[in-house]
């Protein structure tokens, strides 16, 4: 039963919020992507007006007419500054997932509208009773304060002014204003009262619907002036609408959670109401699941780095809650498909991926039960010797998070719920030691940094973007705009600049006093295309004609392996599975690179499919269309969009023969044919469940084919057979080297024994010390068991230097002796610098310092008495 006659379901909330405002000229905008593409913007998308940014900071004209706009965002806060994490599961006010209902006025209407409908929207369309909503406005909001009591009718007792709560700023510059916020009233039972400006009565007077207006500018000096556009942002929480409509003040009253919920509970064996520990879990459970499947669902796969790292650490953490529930099997795939035929029907991509996100989120719950169980009995034995209070070592929580996959987050909070705290120094010492580790072995590294930006700024703001003419020419006359050092920007070029994965041009600019060599192409800011040039005569002037070319061959070997990089990606998709996206690419003259999203490695009968397929398309000859359309169209043609990537509401869309259309902004070929033969090179993991395919197209495929097959006729001169015979003449020589490694393991063995006969005879007590010379550690390790094996001896340890390189120290012991091979080396091993096995009948180790192999091997003596 609802709050007041309101709708019961998400759907149901969805359909209303967007009529009412499409009834009242907003247009519907779908979701965007959890991905954000604006340079501002957080981790994941938070926030309903994040697909808005560029509208609101006026870098991009506003599509819709009237300039507004109606939309259910699909949000995460989980990561960053924004994030819930630690509360999920604890409070039943907080979601790492969420939907934000949202309107928003781009210079048109401006606070009387927006806190009108929003009043009309609660009380009108909802039924929610107006006696338990209050309203908070900005201390110097006196006219946001009169419309809510002079036009609304909200008594004045129930409006708030605050501060800080009540004034948005995007950051320490830029646009910025003062928002009222609507809040609902629990009643007495879950609080004082005082409204929500008394900090004491937070969990009764709980925030349903934010209203930003957005008038001022901040300037560098921290003044405000006034904006020439002022605008409108708002957001209601849907769940929290929700919430108030079941009269819960819990949002796992929202239908979707309840199902999930349900869903949880039905995995575990445990209801809710079991205890504090287990409705943390069921909880915990319940809303992880959604958010790992929304992410997965929007191209983010578990890694390491990054969103890849959030996902993981949200999947992991609930598959150790439910590990902490007592349940063994696995979990998540009926959690997610529970999820996915919740909210399948207002986000139908969930149901066209369920597969592939059951899938990938399975495997992540396998690979971390795998270890979770070790994992887990170390951090339990670890905090069962813990005093309440007390700290658990940071080295344990590296060890937990480098050997068994558990995210440091996950033990803290692990150590939270035993009372105790994690070192956290102790941990990032722990890591960094890893890493510098990890930096010692790759070598040096360093990061460019962007000079150019304030010239870049100043010419886009005097002369406005460049215009591109490259799709058609490859020469072109232009004005030079501005020259700095080694930069030129020009009004119109035929260079394509770095974008999309796609390298940049070279080329020439001529002027009529000077000449350039152009070594790359880049766009510094959006529309703009910056030239990189090294100068070879004279200079070049501002306000000087001048004549732009490209490398017109490179140019047409980037074409060909960029179109080439849509058919690989077609290919893949239908050998290995929709699953398939993009996750990177780089084209460049000489190859291209294309990364993805799988879980395996292509076996070679797939790739031997996905090639086919490629050269199959080349094969037609098919024209290749390269056209501007509106997204809406792209969308209905099937064109592929990658999530990640930034679209406006103009399109290029790439129809590469009958098969693969994608949307590119990069230059292609006319036809098919043109690429010619399409060869991948390699294949190989670059990241937990990330691919990468490296191939050549045209000129490249028979470079390649040329050197290999001048490999083939070097191995043939080698070994003495005629190429067609390579196979056959490498297996003999094979058997020969085999023949030759048998007779001299056969030499060495005879050796050994000859040499074991004296060295057991030098035996005292049974026990033999010896130096030895070897050429190899096995050599060592040969002699010591043949020498054990003697009669009368029961210990032996020998120690060399084989080739003169590094110590080898072997112990060997029997079982009636009572040692322990590997006690009577280990103080000798770290004498030579090294160290070694543990086992107690044989055990070898190694060092650096073969000066000090004399002195060890008296230390063993010593153990044993036998000096």
């Amino acid at each position: 039963m609802t709050q007041s006659g309101g709708p019961a379901t998400s759907d149901a909330l969805r359909a209303l919020w967007n009529d009412f405002f499409a009834e009242r000229g907003h247009t519907r905008v779908n979701s965007a992507s959890l991905i954000p593409t604006h340079p501002s913007a957080p981790m994941f998308t938070n926030s309903g007006m994040m697909q808005f940014v560029p509208y609101f900071l006026d870098e991009e004209p506003v599509p819709y007419d009237p300039p507004r706009a109606v939309s259910v965002q699909k949000c995460v806060r989980a990561g960053g500054k924004h994030n819930d994490l630690d509360a999920i599961g604890r409070s039943p006010r907080h979601l790492s997932f969420f939907e934000m209902l949202g309107n928003f006025s781009f210079g048109d209407y401006f606070k009387s509208e927006a806190i009108t409908w929003a009043w009309e929207f609660l009380t009108g369309t909802l039924g929610l009773d107006g006696e338990r909503m209050w309203a908070t406005v900005h201390t110097s909001d006196t006219e946001a304060e009169e419309i809510w009591r002079d036009a609304v009718g909200l008594p004045g007792e129930r409006i708030q002014r605050l501060d800080e709560d009540n004034f948005w700023e995007m950051g320490p510059t830029g646009p910025c204003g003062p928002s009222s916020e609507v809040f609902w009233d629990y009643g007495p039972e879950l609080g004082p009262d005082g409204g929500p400006a008394n900090p004491e009565a937070e969990h009764r007077f709980v925030e349903i619907w934010n209203l930003v207006f957005t008038q001022y500018f901040r300037g560098p000096d921290g003044a405000l002036s006034d904006l020439s556009a002022r605008n409108v942002d708002t957001g209601a929480g849907l769940e929290r609408i929700l919430a108030v409509l079941a009269g819960s003040p819990s949002l796992y009253a929202s239908d979707v959670l309840t199902a999930l919920l349900e869903q949880a509970q039905a995995v575990t064996g445990v209801r809710l109401g079991s205890g504090e520990l287990s409705d943390i879990g069921l909880r915990l459970l319940a809303d992880h699941t959604r958010t790992a499947t929304f992410l997965v669902s929007d191209g983010v796969v578990p890694s390491n780095e990054d969103r890849g790292y959030v996902l993981r650490r949200i999947i992991r953490r609930a598959v150790r809650f439910a590990y902490m529930l007592d349940v063994s099997g696995a979990v998540m795939e009926p959690m997610v498909r529970a999820c996915v035929s919740a909210m399948g029907s207002a986000y139908p991509q969930l149901v066209a991926g369920e597969d592939h996100v059951v899938d990938l989120i399975g495997r992540e719950e396998q690979q971390f039960r795998s270890t979770l169980q070790r994992g887990s009995v170390l951090l339990d034995a670890e905090l069962e010797g813990l005093d309440q209070g007390s700290s658990l070592d940071g080295q344990v929580a590296f060890v937990l998070h480098d050997t068994y996959g558990f995210p440091l987050e996950v033990t803290r909070e692990m150590a939270e719920l035993r009372g105790a705290s994690v070192d956290i120094e102790g941990f990032e010492a722990a890591m960094a030691a890893q890493r510098e580790r990890s930096r010692a072995a790759g070598g040096p590294s360093g990061v460019a940094t962007d000079e150019t930006a304030e010239r870049a700024r100043s010419v886009l703001a005097e002369h406005g973007p460049t215009e591109f003419v490259g799709r058609e020419v490859d020469r072109a006359e232009a004005t030079v705009l501005a020259v700095g050092d080694g930069e030129v920007y020009l009004d119109r070029t035929p260079f394509y600049a770095e974008s999309g994965g796609q390298v940049g041009d070279t080329g020439t600019i001529h002027t009529p006093t000077g000449r350039a060599r152009v070594i790359d192409t880049v766009e510094p800011l959006a529309g703009l295309h910056l030239h990189r040039i090294r100068l070879e005569e004279g200079t070049l002037e501002v306000g000087q004609s001048a004549s732009a070319a490209i490398d017109a061959a490179r140019r047409a070997a980037i074409r060909r392996n960029h179109t080439a990089t849509h058919l690989l990606h077609w290919a893949l998709r239908e050998v290995l599975g929709d699953h398939v996206r993009q996750q990177g690419s780089l084209v460049g003259p000489d190859r291209l690179r294309f990364d993805f999203s799988h879980h395996a490695a292509v076996t070679d009968e797939e790739m031997a499919r996905i090639e086919d397929l490629a050269n199959d398309e080349v094969l037609t000859a098919a024209p290749v269309e390269h056209f501007e359309t509106s997204m809406d169209e792209a969308s209905s043609l099937g064109a592929i969009a990658f999530f990640g990537e930034k679209y406006g509401e103009v399109v290029r869309v790439l129809r590469a023969g009958e098969h693969s259309i994608e949307l590119c902004g990069g230059t292609h070929v006319s036809s098919l044919g043109q690429i010619g033969l399409v060869k991948v090179v390699s294949e190989g993991s670059i990241g937990s469940n990330v691919r990468r395919i490296e191939a050549v197209t045209g000129l490249g495929s028979l470079e390649l084919l040329r050197s290999r097959e001048a490999r083939i006729s070097e191995l043939g001169e080698t070994l003495g057979v005629p190429p067609e015979d390579l196979l056959g003449g490498l297996e003999k020589r094979l058997g020969e080297l085999e023949s030759l490694r048998s007779e001299v393991r056969a030499l060495r063995k005879e050796l050994a024994g000859s040499q074991s006969g004296a060295l057991a005879e030098s035996a005292v007590q049974g026990r033999v010390v010896a130096r030895v010379e070897a050429d190899r550690r096995e050599d060592v390790r040969e002699l010591a068991l043949a020498v054990r094996d003697a009669n009368g001896v029961e210990a032996v340890v020998l120690g060399a230097s084989p080739g003169g390189k590094g110590v080898a120290l072997v112990a060997a012991v029997t079982a009636e002796s009572g040692l322990d091979a590997s006690e009577l080396i280990a103080d000798a091993a770290k004498l030579v610098g090294g160290g070694g096995g543990r086992a107690k009948d044989l055990a070898m180790a190694g060092g650096k310092l073969p000066e000090r192999l004399d002195e060890a091997l008296e230390d063993v003596r010593s153990k044993l008495g036998i000096l």
